[in-house]
């Protein structure tokens, strides 16, 4: 009943997001336009969450119904497998899978090192949040950076923060708690979230390698190609994918059966470890892995090594050096990302492979799970100088707005105090002057009542 709750909380804060903060932008910057990739963006996850509240209401109605009606089966028929899939109890996991959870063994059992990786891991998801918080304000704010290029660096950083919030807040937690337990369905979205997010990231370096390569192969024609439509389904698309292959990936591992031993070396549930601890047949799971990992993995990097190998001839035509260098400088900070995002990746694998040791992949996936997110706002900030240009006027107008709501509000509460001192002298000088003028010194009961009251409301 609370699993589906949590669930309809975190849905409906979700579908107000959708709308309510755009409204409030508009209110605020006095304006009503919303392009067409945000548009669509809107409709997509307005529609998404809207029926995902309708679905959740009426699986806690059947909830409901088995708590009441079959009372005595009701954590037979409501099991962690159903409330992970919203399945039917058909698709129950077994006697030999009820158990509480996983163990995050996490990157270092040693007690004297727990301080040190909390406030180190602390620092670089606070950094990789903030950082990537940034651009995407940026963009949203300067009307300047309203292109194609900027609209995916605003996409790319929203799924880096995604990415990142999957698996360390968890980390932390457990850190900080000294516990390492993960329960089944904590485990299942931790998985289903980083593999979407993962593979967004991927296909919209993808994409981003595409705008690179129209704008410098066809300049002219930029505009035309590269439209708000075709910017809206270009990311939209990128995100349905990755939907359809976690959700595809997560539903193939609830088929799965675990045994007793239920320790994830690792800081988060990876695919590949949670693999390895079922005591079922996973030939099936490795194929779609194996298949998934060449269409979303491989297919865009042979996009963007084609993109760049046209890009590259085309720079090699320009006749003027400065002509090469600006050219070049507009896909240089993208081709940094995409260098440091598959060097780690691939560096995490070829560690995996060569030393066998669960222990070593934890640490190497912590360079694309953690530092590739948290270094991307560095790499845009510092070779672009149009991002620290709308940085500089985005702080300025908060500094102006920020003094100006302070001297209201300064003002507002002086006016207040001013009032108030006028009452606080009015409730005994009037008195003492009409006293003086009729040479009397006497006051009622309920004259010296009004005067203690109104000098203890307004002390």
């Amino acid at each position: 009943m609370y699993f589906f709750l949590a669930n309809l909380s975190f849905a409906d804060s979700c579908f107000t997001s959708t709308t309510v903060p755009k409204m409030l932008w508009n209110i605020q910057t006095q304006s009503k336009v919303i392009t067409n990739a945000d548009c669509i963006t809107q409709m997509y996850i307005f529609i998404t969450f809207s029926g995902l509240d309708n679905f959740l209401l009426s699986k806690m109605a059947y909830d409901r119904f088995v708590a009441i009606c079959h009372s005595l089966h009701y954590t037979v028929i409501m099991n962690h497998q159903f409330c992970a899939l919203h399945y039917n109890h058909n698709t129950g996991l077994g006697n030999d899978t009820q158990f509480s959870g996983f163990l995050l063994l996490g990157l270092s059992n040693k007690p004297e090192l727990q301080p040190l990786l909390f406030g180190l891991f602390l620092s670089m998801y606070l950094i990789t949040v903030f950082g990537n918080l940034l651009i995407i304000l940026a963009v949203s704010s300067d009307s300047h950076l309203h292109t194609p290029m900027y609209f995916f660096l605003a996409n790319l950083s929203f799924v880096d923060i995604c990415f990142t919030s999957t698996t360390i807040p968890k980390m932390l937690v457990n850190i900080q708690t000294h516990s390492k337990v993960i329960t089944y369905t904590g485990c299942i979205s931790q998985i289903c979230f980083s593999l979407l997010f993962a593979g967004w990231d991927d296909l919209l370096l993808a994409v981003m390698a595409y705008d690179r390569f129209v704008a410098i192969c066809n300049p002219l024609h930029y505009t035309v190609i590269m439209n708000s439509r075709l910017c809206g389904l270009l990311a939209l698309l990128s995100c349905i994918i990755s939907v359809l292959n976690s959700l595809l990936q997560s539903l193939m591992l609830l088929q799965l059966s675990f045994c007793s031993e239920v320790e994830i070396p690792h800081f988060f549930c990876e695919l590949n470890q949670m693999i390895q601890l079922a005591c079922s047949d996973t030939f099936l799971n490795d194929t779609v892995i194996y298949v998934s990992a060449v269409l979303l993995a491989g297919a865009p990097l042979a996009g963007i090594l084609c993109s760049y190998s046209k890009i590259i001839s085309s720079i090699r035509r320009i006749s003027s050096a400065e002509g090469k260098y600006k050219a070049f400088s507009t896909c240089a900070s993208h081709l940094s990302v995409v260098s440091l995002f598959y060097c780690t990746v691939l560096g995490v694998y070829l560690s995996s492979t060569v030393t066998q040791s669960s222990q070593a992949s934890a640490v190497a996936s912590v360079m694309y799970m953690v530092v590739s997110p948290m270094l991307n706002p560095f790499i845009y900030t510092l070779r672009n100088r149009d991002i620290k240009e709308a940085l500089i006027r985005f702080f300025r107008r908060a500094t102006i707005k920020g003094t100006i709501v302070l001297v209201m509000t300064m003002y507002f509460l002086l006016t207040n105090l001013s009032f108030v001192d006028i009452c606080f002298t009015s409730t005994t000088i009037l008195k003492k002057l009409w006293n003086n003028r009729a040479q009397c010194k006497v006051i009622n009961s309920a004259g010296s009542a009004r005067c203690i009251f109104s000098y203890c409301v307004q002390s």
